[in-house]
């Protein structure tokens, strides 16, 4: 989509606004510079009597209709009200309001849908709000589980902002097997982080015998880093000074918070994005050509209620491209532990019923359903996902 006319709009109405704003201003500025001028007047004595009050009132009045600040801020406020007018109607031309005909009607899963909403609300630490919501919706027993883990996510991150590595390390330390199985080294970023707060705050000594406790068990997979902060001995309370200052960065302990949070849901059987911003976020790239296309099928009176695939690509980027269900292209059908998907030599994929039935259990070749090529069954190969 093409923002550009919306964000010249918007630096138009954004000029005229300040343009008025300054102008009003300069007003104001001359105006109280007259009413100064005739209140010093009147209280230096130079005008005692009644009749000389009135007359420098008279002089002020005259010098106010001179100035005649309400004709002069017309042309500014006409100006930024007439451009205030258009922006509406570019954003209404560049965002259809009406978004009602770009989706199906699908019946939800209320349960699941409010599961999303809630664990969205505890992921963001909002657990006040995640707690009203899940008592309005009435999911309560559900979410308990749900907002304990990100409960106990969240202090330990929280803890991290404070300088404070006790509860992550802890966790870290209870979770280590797993970890390594995912082949993760948190822990040992963790011990780095700890080590560097006490080579810049605390004594050699103490880092010393800190290295001593916490890394042995990572010498054999990590030795060149061992041995990298091991040199940092060297300076301990001159870090800042010295040739690995990097280890100081508050960009290390953002990295490490990252990667707990996302070990931490890994963990968890979580995603480390919320699915409801993910879903928000795909959704606000696909509808635009949605839109365009319902547009269209509107003034042919097409309904596309009834079909089955949609006749028009929508093309998401990368982080919105999931391939943990795969459905098949001719079929139609979600594959299973009995109808996997297949890769065909094209490079295209179709569930393993489908190239059966396509080429007769084998016995035929048959041509690929996106691409002119003609495929030999036997030397199509199970995809894993």
């Amino acid at each position: 989509m093409d923002l550009n006319p919306i964000k010249d709009a918007f630096d138009h109405v954004s000029k005229k606004q300040k343009l008025s704003s300054s102008k009003a201003q300069e007003m104001i500025d001359q105006i109280m510079q007259e009413i100064e001028k005739a209140v010093e007047i009147i209280q230096s004595g130079q005008s005692g009597s009644e009749f000389e009050h009135k007359s420098v009132l008279g002089e002020l009045n005259k010098k106010l209709q001179e100035i005649s600040p309400i004709s002069q801020l017309e042309g500014t406020q006409k100006e930024l009200n007439i451009a205030l007018s258009k922006y509406p109607k570019q954003l209404e031309k560049s965002f259809n309001p009406d978004i009602s005909k770009a989706y199906r009607n699908i019946d939800f899963d209320i349960h699941t849908v409010n599961q999303i909403i809630g664990s969205h609300f505890y992921r963001l630490g909002l657990f006040s709000i995640g707690d009203c919501f899940i008592n309005e919706a009435k999911e309560p027993e559900s979410t308990v589980a749900m907002r304990s883990m990100f409960s106990e996510m969240y202090l330990i991150v929280e803890a991290m902002k404070d300088r404070n590595l006790i509860p992550a390390l802890k966790w870290a330390a209870a979770n280590s097997d797993k970890l390594k199985e995912n082949g993760s080294d948190l822990e040992l970023k963790l011990h780095r982080l700890q080590f560097v707060e006490i080579l810049q705050h605390g004594s050699r000594g103490e880092a010393l015998t800190y290295a001593r406790t916490h890394f042995a068990p990572f010498a054999f997979n990590h030795l060149g880093e061992i041995q990298k902060l091991m040199a940092c001995l060297l300076w301990t309370g001159k870090l800042d000074r010295s040739p690995y200052s990097e280890l100081l960065s508050a960009a290390n302990w953002n990295t490490v918070a990252d990667e707990l949070t996302r070990q931490f849901c890994n963990l968890l059987g979580q995603s480390f994005e919320s699915p409801l911003s993910v879903t928000i976020a795909a959704g606000f790239q696909g509808l635009p050509p949605l839109l365009k296309f319902m547009n269209v099928m509107a003034g042919k009176k097409q309904e596309w209620q009834s079909m089955k695939q949609l006749p028009v690509p929508v093309e998401l980027d990368k982080e919105f491209q999931f391939h943990s269900i795969f459905v098949c292209p001719v079929s139609k059908e979600q594959s299973t532990d009995d109808n996997p998907p297949m890769l065909m030599p094209c490079g295209h994929v179709l569930c393993k019923q489908s190239i059966n039935k396509m080429s007769k259990n084998s016995s035929k070749t048959f041509k690929c359903p996106y691409c002119p090529d003609n495929i030999d069954a036997t030397k199509c190969t199970q995809l894993y996902f």
